[in-house]
């Protein structure tokens, strides 16, 4: 009976192990036909059924599973078991008889094709800045995107690398797809940016209003002001109420600063702001707190040379003028007598609310010398001095220290000609004059040298009569005439008409000062004091 059912058994043995082959056959088929349609460079979707220290093995339904480096995802630590992972078919089996896939060129079609059914030339997309190549940057916008150097919206190529590794909003300028390629401007988006909100500010503006905003660039005049896509102009004058040079003194470029709107022309986009605005105006009371005749203190701030600005407080200056600096002193540089940072005490001369302008006097704090002077100093008293300079019209006599009197050339001599005061006295002379007025109020001396001798010209008149022939000497040759000194300090004038042989170049080639020559007295001139001579007919 055993032997009967032995037979039987190998030959149930036997079809069943052909059975399995089958199977297994059957299995190879199974994966074939579930690929035969499936094309190299289509994607396909596995699923994670392993994870090692460098790559992920992917289940994509075949009979070997797909190998992923864990580089192609962004963040491997969040990969799981049965995660489901989309996956590039680059080859369906290579040389070793591996299914070849890539996960990092599924994303970028997916991307891409994400892109241009989503976005069109001009929108805006945001992306992160990748790193730098020649002639740009990249930015991964889910692809990698060119972003042309000329487009980054930087100020110079420098900059560049500073927006690398951030995420910023860009326009798409070029959408290329033959090349499947993008080009992406941020310059486009910032202005297209600054355009919308600088119509924002412009239709809600107003005069008044406080603003918030970045100082943008300085000048010499102002500072311009981005109030958020809208530059406005600060001037110089409008920064503060008190002096300034330079807008610099007071602000710097990136500085954020708080402005009033003065003024705006929304047609021309133009915005005027003002600083000192958010303060009172410390000239409103200006009169109430500095009153006429008022003694106050300050501190100098800026020297001229016509005088001294005076801070009496912040935003309120008052001028001092070179005039205004001593009684006696006579003040050619404001810096003689004051330096900055000096406090000074000075009284209020006068008050221009409307012009904000002050005059101050350094000098009215003591008591006016000149006041004093006119009693010191009589008419017709004698005095002596230096002589501290000349000018073409007289000489400045030095009479006490910072009190000077004038002589006048036509005070130097009775009968003399003076052309030039030096013709009788030097810078450094000590002289002997005589008061010939004195006025207080203008702080002037009028001084004579001449009236220190009786006037001659009564015995001038009675020794030189007309007609009288007399010898002479040249003392003095001009274009119109001749001078002749008759003795000293007298002298008399040959008009030319007057020359016994009137000469046909210049006066000077034939008449020398010393020669000796014989006139005639024609005329005496008593408002004048002038004797007339002629040289015709005296043989």
């Amino acid at each position: 009976m055993f032997e009967d059912e032995n037979p039987n058994t190998e030959e149930q043995n036997e079809n069943l192990r052909q059975e399995e082959e089958t199977e297994e056959f059957d299995l190879d088929a199974i994966y074939n036909e579930s690929f035969k349609n499936l094309e190299e460079g289509s994607i396909i979707s596995g699923k994670v059924i392993d994870i090692t220290d460098k790559e992920v093995i992917v289940d994509i339904g075949y009979k070997s599973e797909g190998i992923l480096s864990l580089n192609e995802f962004k963040d491997p630590s969040v990969i799981k078991i049965d995660d489901q992972v989309d996956v590039l078919l680059e080859d369906k089996e290579n040389d070793d008889g591996m299914v070849i896939v890539s996960k990092s060129k599924a994303d970028l079609i997916r991307n891409w094709e994400s892109i241009v059914n989503n976005y069109n030339e001009g929108d805006i997309i945001e992306g992160t800045v990748a790193r730098k190549v020649k002639g740009g940057l990249m930015v991964d916008i889910g692809i990698q995107a060119f972003l042309p150097a000329s487009l980054a919206g930087v100020r110079s190529p420098k900059e560049l690398g500073q927006i690398v590794g951030k995420l910023l909003k860009f326009k798409i300028i070029k959408i290329n797809m033959p090349r499947k390629n993008i080009v992406v401007s941020r310059k486009d988006y910032v202005e297209m940016e600054m355009s919308q909100s600088r119509e924002k500010l412009l239709a809600e503006i107003e005069k008044g209003q406080l603003k918030k905003g970045m100082v943008k660039n300085i000048t010499d005049f102002g500072a311009f002001v981005d109030l958020g896509g809208l530059d406005g102009l600060l001037h110089i004058t409008d920064m503060s109420w008190g002096r300034i040079s330079h807008p610099s003194e007071m602000l710097a470029i990136g500085d954020d600063v708080e402005v009033v709107i003065l003024d705006f022309d929304k047609t021309n986009k133009r915005v005027s702001l003002g600083l000192k605005q958010k303060t009172a105006n410390p000239w409103q009371d200006v009169e109430e707190k500095y009153p006429v005749n008022s003694k106050v203190k300050g501190k100098v701030v800026n020297l001229v040379n016509y005088g001294a600005f005076i801070e009496l407080e912040k935003g309120i200056e008052g001028l001092i003028h070179i005039s205004e600096f001593s009684w006696i002193k006579r003040v050619t540089d404001p810096s003689e007598m004051l330096a900055i940072s000096d406090v000074v005490e000075v009284i209020v001369l006068n008050i221009d609310k409307d012009n904000k302008k002050i005059s101050l006097g350094l000098k009215q704090i003591e008591n006016n010398p000149w006041e004093d002077i006119a009693k010191k100093y009589t008419e017709g008293s004698k005095v002596k001095g230096k002589v501290r300079h000349l000018t073409n019209y007289g000489a400045f006599v030095e009479l006490e220290d910072g009190i000077e009197g004038l002589i006048h050339i036509s005070d130097m001599s009775w009968t003399k000609k003076i052309n030039h005061p030096e013709e009788v006295v030097k810078k450094g002379d000590k002289v002997e004059a005589v008061i010939i007025s004195v006025d207080a109020d203008t702080h002037k001396i009028s001084l004579g040298m001449k009236q220190l001798t009786p006037d001659p010209w009564p015995g001038i008149k009675e020794k030189y009569a007309t007609g009288l022939i007399i010898d002479g000497k040249v003392s003095k040759v001009m274009n119109f005439g001749v001078f002749v000194e008759l003795e000293p300090d007298i002298e008399g004038l040959i008009h030319v008409s007057e020359l016994e042989d009137k000469p046909s170049g210049e006066l000077t080639e034939v008449y020398k000062s010393g020669d000796e020559i014989k006139v005639r007295v024609i005329k005496l001139d008593d408002d004048e004091r002038k004797i007339g001579l002629s040289a015709k007919a005296v043989s």
